[in-house]
């Protein structure tokens, strides 16, 4: 009996062990995403929808893109969810996804106090405002964790020839935390910040603070998804993280992306391109 019991055990130590989530459990698929899908409530309105036409179960791994994109290049998820777009281009053109679509943009907006110490209210120029809050250092919050908002927003910093990361743990405050954890913050310390609308509008702890640049072309988010390519992790479940894509990038999905709103207001804006 105990012999038996020791083999046991040493078949089980033996056997190959799964990265995170890739179980041998059909019933579900990981997606790797944004705190900004997560974060706006876009995932509790959208995903019980998939679910019910497929009995697919997606959880959802809630990070910044470029850890998301790390997660899924080590193994950890059927699908990738973010909004960098030439991040997930270059996972493609590295054999670590089969194909990136678009699946819906929003934009992303200064907020900051009413008080508004730079003065940028109303300005159309994203990085001219940053360049106003360097000059008067204003207490600016940065996710710093190169999230696809992160980059954006260092795209930004970099049209204005200012390297904020040299004022870091004065009035430059990075986060290294998700949208609604960085938003916090910013409130708390009266502070400007990047965010992308979706989280913003689905953010609580307002107080006084409200969107003070907006409508800049360079504010632009896209949002894509892709399948990891099993070629690189053979657990992916191929047919059941297809399955997901061709809905969110099909007629039903890009309904429920269209449909879901706060306070009347439509968070994303569905633009995939069925067939491409």
């Amino acid at each position: 009996m105990q012999r038996h019991l020791v083999l046991g055990l040493i078949v089980l130590w033996l056997l190959p062990t799964a990265p995170l989530g890739l179980a041998a459990d059909d019933g579900f698929i990981l997606v790797q995403s944004t705190t900004s899908t997560q974060n706006s409530g876009l995932f509790d309105h959208i995903l019980p929808k998939f679910t019910q036409i497929t009995g697919i179960e997606v959880r959802v791994v809630a990070v910044g893109t470029g850890q998301a994109l790390k997660n899924a290049r080590n193994g950890d998820g059927d699908v990738v969810l973010v909004h960098s777009k030439a991040d997930e281009e270059k996972f493609v053109a590295d054999g670590w996804g089969l194909k990136r679509h678009d699946v819906m943009y929003n934009d992303f907006a200064i907020v900051g106090p009413a008080s508004d110490p730079a003065g940028i209210a109303g300005l159309k120029d994203a990085d001219q405002a940053l360049k106003k809050i360097a000059k008067v250092e204003a207490p600016f919050a940065s996710r710093g964790d190169n999230s696809g908002t992160h980059k954006a927003e260092l795209r930004l910093w970099k049209k204005t020839k200012v390297d904020p990361t040299k004022a870091s743990g004065d009035w430059y405050l990075e986060t290294g935390s998700g949208m609604g954890a960085t938003l916090n913050t910013a409130v708390g310390k009266h502070a400007y910040t990047l965010t992308d609308r979706g989280t913003w509008l689905g953010f609580a702890n307002k107080r006084d603070f409200k969107v003070l640049v907006e409508g800049d072309s360079q504010l632009f988010n896209q949002y894509g998804v892709t399948l990891v390519n099993p070629a690189k992790h053979p657990r992916v479940r191929t047919e059941k993280g297809q399955a997901f894509v061709d809905w969110l990038t099909g007629v039903e999905g890009q309904k429920a992306i269209s449909n879901f709103k706060i306070d009347g207001q439509q968070l994303f804006t569905p633009n995939a391109r069925p067939g491409s």
